[in-house]
């Protein structure tokens, strides 16, 4: 018995750029769904594709969650662990991936209800981690993520279908308006860009230290920013923001002698478990692109 290939409802890394309506709803559970985000919050989540919370976790929750990180990228063991992204100037631990499976700590967070509550009332069902990871991004020099859109990545490298994911970032150091911070442009989620050009072989290895397959013309970039505009996320240890999987953002480099670290999570509906890739000749790794649906509990 053979299984009907899945609709590719987002074309990408073509011959050239397309732009496509979104094929899908941006909140998945009903008004009643329940959670703790607010109506309010949510229709504001729909518009414009995130959402902040200034104060997610408390203060001492932070500084277990930052003693957590610093003892990670301390260890030997985790740095030559395939999950750990180096810095290419510096030599520095850039991310560690699938953190909540090497970390209680961060597993426990996952779990906590104020995150993956969150989740479930967005996308409406129960959810898995399709990715989680910390990022360490050091003063004087840390390079940053330039503008894409997450969706295009997953979908095209990891097969998710749909639009039915959603990331959160806690920042774990202060988040100032220098030192490199998460930049959005608000209500980009609702048109998604098909990049250019085809996948390369193993681009994951590249790709998480310096991006460059899935990257948006410039082009491409003005006009969305001078249609959406540009939103700088600032705020102190301990907040969040939570964003839809194809909203545009990015970050600049941090020369800046002040540290911006945060833990990133990546939340999947059940109900949007991933196929075959839709432009790569194979999966990418299941710590960067989970296979494993459990819900989390």
């Amino acid at each position: 018995m053979t299984t009907a290939p899945v609709k590719d409802l987002y074309p990408t890394r073509g011959t050239g750029e397309v732009t496509v309506p979104r094929q899908d709803p941006v909140v998945w559970g009903s008004p009643d769904t329940p959670g703790p985000i607010s109506t309010a919050d949510l229709q504001e989540y729909e518009r414009d594709g995130f959402l902040t919370v200034d104060r997610l976790i408390a203060p001492d929750e932070v500084e277990v969650c930052r003693r957590e990180l610093e003892r990670l990228v301390r260890d030997p063991a985790v740095r030559a662990d395939e999950r750990s992204v180096v810095e290419p100037r510096s030599k520095e631990i850039r991310s560690v991936f699938e953190v909540h499976r090497i970390s209680e700590v961060f597993a426990d967070l996952v779990r906590d209800e104020r995150v993956v509550g969150r989740a479930r009332q967005i996308l409406g069902s129960d959810v898995y981690v399709h990715q989680s990871r910390i990022n360490v991004k050091p003063g004087f020099g840390a390079s940053g993520f330039y503008w894409h859109s997450d969706f295009e990545t997953w979908h095209a490298e990891d097969g998710l279908p749909n639009m039915r994911t959603v990331s959160v970032s806690i920042a774990l150091t202060e988040n100032h308006d220098t030192n490199g911070g998460l930049m959005i442009m608000p209500g980009s989620h609702r048109t998604f860009l098909g990049c250019a050009g085809a996948t390369p072989e193993d681009n994951y290895k590249k790709s998480l230290r310096m991006q460059d397959a899935g990257t948006p013309s410039d082009e491409a970039l003005t006009a969305m920013a001078s249609r959406y505009g540009i939103r700088l996320f600032t705020g102190q240890a301990g907040s969040a923001t939570w964003f839809d999987c194809n909203c545009m953002h990015g970050s600049g480099d941090n020369i800046t002698p002040f540290p911006r670290s945060n833990v990133f999570i990546v939340f999947n509906s059940v109900e949007n478990a991933a196929v075959e890739p839709f432009a790569a000749s194979v999966r990418r790794p299941e710590f960067i692109g989970a296979r494993d649906f459990t819900p989390v509990r």
